[in-house]
């Protein structure tokens, strides 16, 4: 039987290292392939762009804001993905009044940040958030997680941004789902809390049991590769 083919998907910031910690699991289970969102600033201009990109059918795994672009994925084309993940994730969008007023003031401190005295010192900051606090101390995931989002410009995290700011809704697309989907949390992830996980999980047809990632923030894939890929390999076998 042929393996499946896996297409990654980034989230804000992030790129092919982001996944890469696992990979070597996923030998032999599947041909993986990590899209890059280029210039995009809308997600669904980058759910078609992986669409555009890809085989007729495939299996389908997002982390933080790739897995709000799979998400537009499935509401573009459900028909041609076999199986989908979804990691420190979430699926409504940005708050209306103060809440969602609050979010851009917060996205536009580290984009201003970003701007003002480079990427570089924006990720030194914002990845203080990002990952468990037991793992702050750990310099070579730090430099690592830094690294990768300083490989990306200004310009892309603005773009990026403003794709999120956008986001649509998608508890309809939960609620339409039908294929075999892994739901993941990092234990300590203060963006994607393993409580929103629950709720999507509630939303959808099969409410998967939400699989938290113990002794891990939101970069779950590169603090604790070895948990996320025993996961994925039971996914991609069910």
């Amino acid at each position: 039987m042929p393996l499946p083919h896996l297409i990654l998907v980034p989230g804000l910031m992030c790129d092919a290292a982001s996944w890469a910690p696992m990979l070597p699991a996923l030998q032999g289970h599947a041909h993986c392939t990590v899209v890059d969102h280029g210039q995009a600033d809308d997600l669904i201009v980058m759910a078609q762009q992986i669409l555009d990109a890809a085989p007729e059918t495939f299996h389908l795994a997002g982390h933080s804001m790739g897995g709000r672009v799979a998400l537009e994925v499935m509401r573009l084309a459900p028909e041609r993905v076999q199986a989908l993940a979804l990691l420190g994730t979430g699926y409504r969008p940005k708050e209306a009044g103060a809440a969602g007023e609050k979010e851009v003031q917060t996205r536009q401190a580290l984009l201003d940040l970003a701007q003002r005295d480079g990427v570089r010192v924006m990720a030194q900051a914002w990845v203080q958030n990002m990952v468990a606090p037991s793992r702050l101390t750990d310099a070579a995931l730090i430099e690592e997680i830094v690294h990768m989002f300083e490989r990306k410009s200004e310009d892309v995290f603005k773009r990026q941004i403003r794709a999120l700011l956008a986001r649509p809704d998608a508890s309809d697309v939960l609620q339409q789902l039908r294929v075999p989907t892994l739901l993941m949390a990092g234990e300590w992830d203060t963006w994607a809390s393993p409580q929103q996980h629950q709720a999507m999980a509630d939303l959808m047809p099969a409410h998967p049991v939400v699989q938290v990632v113990a002794g891990s923030g939101h970069m779950m894939m590169m603090e604790k590769p070895e948990a996320v890929a025993a996961h994925f390999v039971s996914w991609l076998h069910g």
